[in-house]
């Protein structure tokens, strides 16, 4: 079976990142994949360090990464690019993760510009050998995209997050194929 994890790289409660991953997953587990939620914000990860193998959860959490067949990644935009949150994990992450993972993106921004964080997400993946597909979802305004259940209030934005999960599943059985 075909094993698709988003990772979050939000922290906060009630994180809109979260919930566009989670409609993103539910889609790709209706498309038959397996799929696992890997929440930044509710793991032990302290700094990456370079000189020490293992900390904390990052063993965990990599072979989670290692052992997928497709990854969605998410971060609310900060200052233009992905959360420190994000970073800090995918520093953890190389080649031996993502090597023939197929990828989507997905970022969530408060006001109206994710196209820089996409991209640098995008150019981070492929620099560790990632299949990043065409396919990827900014959010403008995603304090207002969800109601309290968490579901979209624009049917369009929802169709696009929900085929992000399709996507990587189809990208993700071509590459295993």
């Amino acid at each position: 079976m075909t094993r698709i994890v988003a990772i979050s790289g939000s922290r906060r409660d009630g994180s809109t990142t979260k919930t566009a991953l989670r409609a993103a997953l539910t889609a790709a587990a209706e498309a038959g994949a397996e799929t696992e939620l890997i929440d930044l914000g509710a793991v032990d990860l302290p700094l990456y360090h370079p000189d020490e193998d293992a900390q904390g959860d990052s063993e965990r959490l990599t072979r989670t990464v290692r052992e997928a067949d497709g990854v969605i990644a998410g971060s609310p935009v900060y200052r233009g690019s992905y959360s420190s949150t994000f970073k800090n994990f995918h520093d953890f992450c190389g080649s031996d993760e993502y090597e023939y993972t197929a990828v989507g993106l997905l970022a969530t921004a408060g006001g109206g510009s994710y196209g820089g964080t996409l991209e640098h997400l995008r150019s981070t993946f492929r620099n560790v050998h990632a299949w990043v597909v065409p396919h990827e979802v900014g959010i403008r305004g995603a304090s207002a995209a969800f109601d309290d259940d968490g579901r979209f209030h624009d049917d369009d934005l929802r169709r696009r997050t929900e085929r992000l999960g399709r996507v990587v599943v189809e990208h993700a059985e071509r590459l295993r194929g």
